[in-house]
């Protein structure tokens, strides 16, 4: 969803933000209804956005199952989407907010489009590549580096997939 605005949100995101983590948790609070979203499709609940200044230029859940297409991550699809909004294959002033750890692919396509900053919910220990499994944000041998803040709303990132997942492996009733 390209948006030229804020979103319409609950009040409280209105509020005024008094320390860069409560911006932080504004744009994943958004971060997270495109994961619920995704999660309602019966995709992987995963959401991410793209932020620069007080401005949402895209967002997006997983949709790897019903476009077929196993690129369709929401980081991928989402910054492919603020591209196209801004013109520009080049994202170097703004900030990539995803529920969980990106994995490689998406790192790498952050990594691409020179994403400043990454701000993620949940850490992935098996495919995360932000810090967890690898570490490709910060890696010298690389011409771009992204700075990461890991940790903002885990617990409600980490829930999300939980939830799913134990819905999906739940005996049928």
């Amino acid at each position: 969803m390209a948006i030229a605005g804020p979103i319409a949100t609950p009040s409280i995101l209105h509020e005024p933000l008094t320390a860069p983590l409560d911006a932080d948790r504004r744009w994943m609070d958004e971060a997270i209804r495109e994961a619920a979203a995704a999660g309602a499709r019966g995709e992987v609940p995963i959401g991410a956005v793209v932020v620069v200044g007080n401005r949402v230029l895209a967002g997006a859940g997983n949709a790897s199952v019903a476009e077929h297409d196993p690129t369709a991550h929401a980081e991928v699809r989402a910054l492919r989407e603020a591209a196209h909004a801004i013109g520009n294959h080049r994202l170097s002033k703004t900030t990539l907010y995803v529920t969980v750890e990106p994995c490689v692919m998406c790192m790498g396509a952050a990594l691409h489009a020179r994403v400043a900053r990454l701000v993620y919910g949940c850490p992935d220990p098996k495919g995360g590549a932000a810090g967890s499994l690898f570490d490709l944000a910060s890696d010298r041998r690389l011409n771009h580096r992204i700075a990461v803040t890991a940790g903002v709303a885990e617990d409600a990132c980490r829930a999300l997939l939980q939830e799913f997942f134990r819905r999906r492996r739940a005996p049928p009733t």
